[in-house]
């Protein structure tokens, strides 16, 4: 039964932690603006805010599509998850744990989340699955 439960829960997961990934850069896209969340993020006194709001603006948009679609999920579960760990330090670790007062609750559970599936392998439908049943042992050492 958990056999074959788990490539759904992986996909429901990959769906949920992609989604909220999406629609936070999204928003710092089109809601806030890059000029704004550059300004957000020097206020905050995130380094190099000019180069650091776009890198994350673009990470979380193509990196929750990746996790979305089971694509890459190594790369974009890590990267993803290094973008929740520089939430934490620069932004929310002096507020305690809740995210209620503004804490890193949220984004450590993004974080792991993200490494989670990130190496789970992406179960249903993911195109690192596809890909990797693709694969012929001819060309698996290639």
């Amino acid at each position: 039964m958990i056999d074959r439960a788990k490539p759904v829960a992986l996909l429901l997961a990959r769906v949920a932690i992609g989604a909220v990934f999406f629609a936070h850069g999204w928003m710092k896209l089109t809601k806030a603006g890059l000029e704004a969340t550059t300004g957000g993020f020097e206020q905050m006194g995130i380094p190099l805010a000019t180069l650091a709001a776009p890198a994350v603006t673009f990470l979380e948009i193509i990196g929750g599509i990746a996790i979305i679609i089971g694509a890459a999920l190594p790369v974009a579960g890590t990267l993803l998850a290094i973008d929740m760990v520089g939430a934490i330090f620069f932004v929310h670790l002096g507020k305690g744990f809740f995210v209620e007062n503004g804490g890193y609750e949220f984004v450590l559970a993004l974080a792991a989340g993200a490494l989670a599936v990130g190496f789970s392998g992406g179960g249903a439908l993911a195109v690192d699955t596809f890909l990797q049943e693709r694969r012929t042992p001819e060309t698996a050492g290639v």
